[in-house]
């Protein structure tokens, strides 16, 4: 069995060839740079490792992780125009270094570009692939539309914000991990227990996702730290805050949620601290990588080709970037 790292690197050295055309250069090259961005490749990765918790790693499984790498990567242009964001991964995101119009092409065109390599693969694997990859594909963009829809509604719960997360971040975790079974001969049960592992980690991945936003370090983190508390956005923290403040604190957090006050960021991130949400979320997160791991457990392989998943997971809730 490969290391997360081992496979990251194997899956680098074929993923960074040129995916697009030379032609015309202001469609393909926007795409290029960006995917020439520090990345973990995190989610392409675990598609390989889900084929190899049951057998040998077949050539398909890069085609497909490739288009599961494309696809992420469609989707954060696209996020990107819409939260305005200026950073991805420490650079200039596409609409800000090119322009709005020029990403929402170079984001469809990517997303073209995923589906050309799903086509590669054996046609004894192509319909549960691609019906899953675009079952995958529907509930990122349901759980996006829902992230927007939550920064204009007064009142979000934490049920329906891990719901959104749920749809947004964890199902292409999960998905990922399950193509990567289908193709390594997985029966059902195993592959839902598979699934049911990379969604619990997503959302935990989400938690430390939120947490970094608020409180990382710039210079580690690659964004713009307080980003989603200039976006108004309900996050872990956000939510959490809101359930667990009252009188002065409250009324404080909803003014500044709702205005451009320019110490904004650091006075909710000083209400958070106040209202202990930082220590509520590591809290929250350990429950959410308990029940991966036991979901994990429950797979019917022996335990040691469990161990690199178990090592990823611990990685991405414990990271710093």
């Amino acid at each position: 069995m490969q290391s997360f790292q081992e496979l990251s690197t194997i899956f680098s050295e074929k993923f960074n060839v040129r995916h697009f055309p030379e032609s015309p250069a202001s469609l393909y090259e926007p795409n290029e740079y960006f995917l020439s961005l520090s990345a973990k490749r995190v989610r392409p990765v675990m598609c390989l490792m889900g084929n190899e918790l049951f057998g040998e790693i077949i050539p398909d499984a890069y085609d497909v992780a490739t288009a599961i790498e494309l696809f992420h990567n469609f989707s954060l242009i696209h996020d990107d125009i819409m939260d305005n964001a200026p950073l991805r991964r420490g650079m200039q995101t596409i609409h800000e270094k090119y322009n709005a119009s020029t990403a929402l092409l170079a984001g469809d065109v990517m997303l073209v570009v995923a589906y050309d390599y799903l086509n590669k693969i054996q046609t004894r694997y192509i319909n549960y692939i691609i019906r899953l990859f675009n079952k995958t594909a529907r509930e990122v963009c349901e759980g996006q539309k829902l992230d927007m829809d939550f920064e204009s509604i007064e009142n979000v719960n934490l049920k329906d914000y891990i719901h959104m997360i749920g749809l947004k971040t964890s199902v292409l975790m999960a998905g990922g991990l399950q193509m990567g079974a289908i193709l390594g001969g997985a029966g059902e049960g195993n592959q839902q227990h598979l699934y049911e592992f990379g969604k619990s980690l997503g959302i935990a991945f989400q938690i430390q996702d939120d947490y970094l936003d608020a409180f990382g370090d710039p210079e580690k983190f690659g964004k713009q730290v307080g980003g989603d508390i200039l976006a108004n956005k309900k996050t872990f923290l956000m939510i959490r805050a809101l359930e667990s403040t009252s009188g002065p604190a409250k009324k404080e957090l909803q003014y500044l949620a709702k205005s451009n006050d320019p110490e904004k960021v650091s006075r909710v991130q000083q209400i958070f601290r106040d209202a202990g949400v930082d220590s509520w979320a590591n809290s929250l997160k350990d429950q959410y990588i308990t029940a991966a791991y036991q979901h994990l457990e429950d797979i019917a392989v022996i335990s040691s080709r469990k161990e690199p998943l178990k090592a990823l997971a611990e990685f991405l809730v414990k990271r710093d970037h």
